[in-house]
């Protein structure tokens, strides 16, 4: 699989996207749910210039972006990229994920806004784990499609993709925890998910939570969990209703000790900003 990356500076995730996007020589395919940042939408041009075949999958919906929706497919198609805007059966499509030719994949946290490149508490990891690579295709084939086309079978166990997935998975995490649950996520408020954490943590399992909106002057976003200290879950996913059961979401789940190990470290980063 290769060693896999996690990167948290703001400045970092967006030179790393960049690096990903101007690496690619045959395909980028990639999710939108916001994206504003002229770097990014440059060297989407340029992957186009050099034959690079792009593809977007939009989200038809985002607070407060109908027209810039709109005026983002025109632009991506006006460089040359195939888009699609999703019109599957959930509500919006707010996963975020790349993949460059068959070697790399990114699963994030962030939107590609200048916002988010400078201001958010976010993840995004960078892998070059076969299995993840062709799950993510195939599910961004799958949901290039109408509404009712089936979802794709088989995919890496290591993705959890909400709706089908995302409760169940989650709480089969929870449920296994046996010494320590952290969770990073400024949204969680599903009362089944409280209700789990609070009963693990009666079972003597430590339980902590950080959930404010602001953090060292970064601006609450992404969201994560660790389990044992030993799994860790990043991406889109948040422990909210519409998270958990209405949207188009994706979370990976990373076991490399290296990545979980850093997680950690950042956790109690956050953590110690609260005191």
């Amino acid at each position: 699989m290769g060693r896999e990356l996690v990167i948290l500076s703001p400045v970092e995730r967006r030179d790393t996207l960049l690096h990903v996007i101007r690496g690619a020589r045959r395909r980028l395919t990639f999710s939108l749910f916001r994206c504003d940042d002229r770097k990014v939408l440059d060297a989407l041009g340029e992957a186009r210039d050099r034959g690079v075949l792009v593809e977007a999958l939009v989200t038809p919906s985002a607070k407060g972006w109908e027209k810039r929706l709109k005026d983002l497919r025109g632009l991506l198609a006006d460089l040359g990229a195939e888009v699609h805007r999703y019109d599957g059966g959930n509500a919006k499509y707010h996963a975020k994920y790349m993949v460059a030719d068959d070697s790399t994949a990114v699963v994030a946290s962030l939107n590609f806004t200048q916002k988010c490149f400078r201001e958010t508490c976010d993840f995004l990891l960078v892998s070059h784990d076969p299995q993840l690579i062709s799950s993510l295709r195939r599910l961004f084939k799958a949901d290039c499609r109408a509404a009712g086309s089936p979802f794709p079978r088989n995919l890496s166990d290591r993705l959890i993709v909400g709706p089908e997935q995302a409760r169940r998975r989650i709480e089969a995490l929870i449920q296994g925890a046996k010494r320590s649950i952290h969770i990073m996520d400024h949204r969680i408020a599903d009362p089944d998910m409280l209700a789990l954490l609070r009963d693990r943590r009666k079972d003597g399992v430590q339980v902590e939570v950080v959930d404010d909106r602001e953090l060292g002057g970064l601006r609450a976003h992404g969201k994560m969990m660790l389990i044992d200290e030993s799994v860790a879950v990043l991406g889109s996913l948040s422990l909210s209703p519409p998270s958990l059961d209405n949207r188009r979401e994706v979370a990976v789940i990373v076991k490399q000790p290296e990545v979980v190990k850093r997680l950690a470290q950042f956790f109690e980063e956050r953590k110690a900003l609260r005191k």
